[in-house]
């Protein structure tokens, strides 16, 4: 219960808004230091009687927190009140720079920086933790829009004690795709897809039938702002600015979040990653018995080593992790459920005023297959800004896309692999750095280089001919594994993220043609690259070349035994 009374009161204090006060960088970190702080101030025994902050917040917030109100209200508890000129400045600054997650021009607010390098926005976490600490529950749909919960005298919506399972057929989220919840994240199998985009048995073509039931935790975090990012065009099955990336104008003590899209949804990449966060650990806490976690301490597992010792349960693979969470049948009835709630609490709401049930099921059905194509079905890609990428010199020559290629290396040096975000940037940076200024390169050659800390960095991108296989740079992207896979191979996180997501990512956003190839440097070059044990691998993937044989230099074999040279660069000329 204090992790709850804590929680609930980091949000009241995101009424009390100080102009100028001093914050804190906005980072992760200076949430967790927020959340230690709280913990400190607030007596476990007054802890026990404190109010869900969603009350608090229905009084000065406006109908938006109505949902929230709705679903997350507790019963019969007190309030616990806390002075504001108790906590520190720089808490008190930090909650008004973090209280609610909105964009204002080019600008994201109520986002932080991760220490793994994603930007997380910290509402919907927040909704998710709550919803976990009051045990995740199925909530009874009200039958109409006659009596409003905040009406005097309204009572507390139906519910059942808790979600018997997560998925349809499995036991629950830990049990789900054991797998997947595991430091080897990568031995999902790859003839599984992630989530199904074919939400079809949920359309109203199919006459799905209409929920009366939701789940509390999953509309909090994201069913509700999904389908509500889609009430534009009820039949416009895609929205392009969903999950839209940033840049941070430092990433020491960052204050400023840009997005690189003009026309982005409020559903940011950053958002999606808080509520994906708030939804894994919102379950975490729904099924962890008393006493729970300090939330300082459970927030510093998840974005560092991992929660309870289990480094498959983080950050880093959140997408791996979050689908484990639900099907995509049963997010689409999530989604309509929480439209049809929204609906009856606010019956003018000027987005769903005049919406029938099948125009609500459509809405439902193209967010949900748009969700789980472009942020599930696609890796985690930091954008250059991200790793701190110096500039292109010179004038980049577009690709003619679709490609029918991906060629695939090894950096060689640096030879081990990074496993975190910043020696992932590091290696990017030195990389960029010996391609430009030693070989003279325009920028660093490859398209897109994959850690084995989960993620994916953008080198030239999707649009942009690279400098990685000498003749062939214009008719295929050039992946490479950070390290040396002579004689090892790599994590089998990274290996799925090359040999299934980024290529069927890829070819789903047209940017790949479907029949596509994949060939290991060392077909088209005369180089060891991408190493014999990598190359071994590839060999029996089915979406490999096995026609275009190896053009190894003879004395390749006998320098790969050699010690790697002290830079920065595959063994190679890579163009």
């Amino acid at each position: 219960m204090v992790a709850q009374g804590v929680l609930w009161i980091l949000f009241g204090l995101l009424l009390w808004p100080e102009p100028g006060t001093a914050t804190l960088p906005l980072l992760m970190d200076s949430v967790i230091q927020a959340l230690a702080e709280l913990e400190q101030k607030v007596p476990a025994t007054k802890a026990r009687h404190t109010t869900s902050a969603w009350q608090l917040l229905a009084q000065e917030s406006g109908p938006h927190d109505l949902l929230h109100h709705f679903l997350l209200e507790g019963r019969s508890l007190k309030v616990t009140k806390l002075d504001a000129h108790q906590l520190s400045p720089e808490l008190r600054g930090l909650t008004k720079d973090v209280a609610q997650h909105g964009i204002r021009g080019m600008q994201e607010y109520g986002v932080v920086l991760a220490p793994d390098g994603s930007t997380v926005a910290v509402e919907p976490l927040l909704a998710g933790l709550e919803a976990g600490l009051q045990g995740r529950r199925i909530v009874n749909l009200p039958l109409d829009s006659t009596a409003s919960p905040l009406d005097a005298g309204a009572t507390f919506p139906d519910t059942e004690a808790m979600v018997p399972d997560v998925r349809a057929t499995s036991p629950g989220f830990r049990d789900a795709l054991p797998d997947v919840i595991s430091a080897d994240v990568g031995a999902i199998s790859p003839d599984v897809p992630v989530i199904s985009p074919d939400v079809q048995a949920s359309s109203p073509g199919t006459r799905a039938k209409s929920p009366t039931t939701v789940d509390s935790l999953l509309v909090v975090t994201l069913a509700r702002d999904l389908g509500l990012a889609f009430l534009q065009d009820p039949q416009t099955s895609s929205h392009s600015g969903l999950g839209t990336e940033g840049c941070w104008d430092q990433l020491s003590a960052p204050r400023t979040f840009t997005l690189l899209d003009s026309k982005a949804s409020p559903v940011t990449m950053a958002f999606l990653n808080g509520a994906l966060d708030g939804a894994l650990l919102g379950e975490y806490l729904s099924r962890t018995p008393e006493p729970r976690p300090p939330l300082s301490h459970l927030l510093s597992q998840y974005y560092g080593a991992g929660v309870a010792g289990d480094p498959g349960l983080r950050s880093n693979f959140r997408r791996q992790n979050g689908a484990a969470l639900t099907s995509a049948s049963t997010l689409t009835q999530q989604v309509w459920g929480a439209l049809i709630l929204l609906q009856r609490l606010e019956p003018t709401h000027p987005q769903l005023r005049g919406m029938g049930q099948e125009q609500l099921a459509q809405v439902a059905a193209n967010a949900t297959k748009e969700f789980t194509e472009v942020f599930l079905g696609c890796p985690a890609i930091h954008p250059r800004c991200r790793w701190g990428a110096a500039p292109y010199r010179g004038h980049p020559t577009p690709l003619q896309l679709p490609l029918g290629f991906l060629y695939v290396h090894h950096t060689y040096v640096p030879a081990p692999p990074c496993t975190d975000f910043a020696r992932c940037a590091a290696n990017m940076r030195s990389m960029q750095r010996f391609h430009q200024d030693t070989r003279g390169w325009d920028d660093i050659g490859y398209s897109f280089v994959v850690g084995s800390d989960g993620y994916v960095y953008e080198g030239r991108g999707w649009h942009w001919v690279g400098a990685h296989t000498r003749g062939h740079n214009s008719r295929g992207f050039g992946v490479a594994f950070v390290g040396n896979y002579t004689a090892e191979l790599p994590a089998k996180a990274a290996l799925h993220i090359v040999q299934d997501v980024l290529p069927g990512c890829a070819v789903r956003a047209g940017l790949l043609r479907p029949d596509y190839q994949l060939l290991g440097h060392r077909q088209l070059v005369h180089t060891d690259c991408p190493g014999d044990a990598l190359f071994n691998l590839l060999r029996t993937w089915p979406r490999f070349a096995a026609n275009v044989k190896p053009r190894t230099a003879r004395r390749a074999s006998r320098r790969s035994k050699r010690k790697p040279p002290p830079m920065i660069l595959p063994a190679t000329d890579l163009q």
